[in-house]
């Protein structure tokens, strides 16, 4: 927004795992200085001091404000032009701040992969927020911001090389390493028990369009890969992306906000790679069982507490050496109009859930404090809310390279 605030940017959730690796990224790259006035915002002041006295220094002012308290969000969000928030599940903790920050005309990113409660902001909020102009833009991390620019920047592409546009783009997951995350498990348990509990919940998880403006909920995509495939495309066994569900839907929407540049005959779908031949079916079904079970185990269940037992509890992640020996590569396989091919490529330089997801986050919000962007509010996507300022801030701070090559 234009109108001056004390600060540009509050980090919510300072003092968790992923809080405080933005605040470490921005501190580090940024400074605290006049050009970026920045603050940690969280409920607990001892623990905030701690962060700061770790990642940054005295000068970094310090917010208190509580997640259930609408006052204390209120006087929180009007003092900064954007809020980036890092507190999960988002469908516990999220919901009063993106009411505040709508009613304020504060913009707004997060890292939620939730796509029930992502669902339930837009219905609640994304009218006001395109009225007043406010900016809400939730998936600023590896989901689903990789896949959403990656498109964004395939069909830009295609479009400056060969004036079409893309008509099919299938990602793969080429390689990947990383720690999982306890919060980004956390979230996804909760999903899944609201689902159990909500049959509507179930029919916007399951629907390919679940994200799409009202209205305008169908297209020629169908379900989320389920099964170990041979893909001719990519020479190799694929199965299940378990953030597939997230991406293709923020993809989708990206598409609809925009009028359809993509197309409305647009189709789009991700899975992970897993190689040709015996051992790329192998490596396909040994991954593929884990998750399968993982994403079925029901809420109280044996079998959910066996992996709530092995995997990090919220707050829990990989270790610094262990971040910074991530990374990642997705191959956009590319459909022109007239049937020939190119592809895209997009890596990442730290492992996905957070070293390379904070560096995101990070720049996203201060894209949204300090970029020229379209006055454009409402519940939007990175691509549709920052585009090409996005873009060239992943580029040239973040860590991540954007290609397309024509086949």
């Amino acid at each position: 927004m234009s109108h001056e605030r004390e600060f540009d940017i509050i980090i919510w959730g300072a003092s968790g795992f992923t809080g405080r690796l933005v605040v470490e990224y921005i501190f580090k790259t940024y400074g605290n200085t006049p050009d970026l006035k920045w603050a940690m915002g969280g409920r607990n002041q001892a623990k905030l001091e701690q962060v700061r006295a770790e990642m940054a220094d005295d000068s970094l002012p310090i917010v208190i404000a509580d997640s259930q308290d609408d006052a204390s969000l209120s006087a929180m969000v009007k003092r900064a032009k954007v809020i980036c928030t890092t507190v999960g599940p988002y469908a516990k903790y999220g919901s009063k701040l993106v009411a505040a920050c709508v009613a304020e005309q504060t913009d707004y990113c997060d890292l939620t992969g939730e796509v029930q409660w992502m669902r339930r902001m837009i219905d609640q909020h994304h009218k006001a927020a395109k009225a007043n102009g406010t900016k809400i833009v939730h998936t600023c991390g590896f989901d689903s911001i990789p896949s959403d620019l990656g498109v964004y920047y395939v069909q830009q592409q295609a479009q400056q090389q060969s004036g079409q546009r893309a008509q099919r783009i299938n990602m793969r997951v080429a390689a990947m390493k990383g720690g999982v995350s306890g919060g980004t498990y956390a979230s996804l348990s909760n999903v899944m028990e609201e689902a159990m509990q909500d049959r509507n919940i179930y029919k916007t998880l399951t629907n390919p369009y679940g994200l799409n403006p009202a209205g305008e909920d169908s297209g020629p995509d169908k379900r989320d890969l389920q099964a170990v495939v041979y893909d001719k495309a990519s020479r190799s066994w694929i199965f299940p992306f378990v953030m597939a569900g997230i991406n293709t839907k923020v993809v989708r929407r990206s598409n609809a906000l925009a009028g359809y540049p993509y197309g409305k005959d647009f189709r789009y779908e991700e899975a992970m790679m897993a190689g040709d031949g015996f051992g790329g079916r192998m490596k396909a079904y040994g991954a593929a069982i884990p998750l399968g079970l993982m994403v079925s185990a029901k809420p109280g269940s044996l079998l959910k507490r066996i992996f709530d037992w092995l995997l990090p509890s919220p707050g829990e992640g990989p270790n610094k050496a262990d971040r910074e020996a991530g990374f990642y590569k997705f191959k956009l396989f590319t459909t022109l109009e007239d049937g020939s091919t190119a592809m895209g490529i997009v890596t990442g330089d730290k492992d996905p859930g957070y070293g390379s997801t904070s560096k995101m986050l990070a720049e996203s919000a201060i894209c949204l404090a300090k970029d020229e962007l379209s006055s454009e509010g409402g519940v939007l996507t990175p691509a549709v809310a920052m585009g090409d300022a996005l873009l060239n801030r992943l580029v040239q701070n973040a860590g991540l390279t954007f290609d397309y090559q024509v086949k």
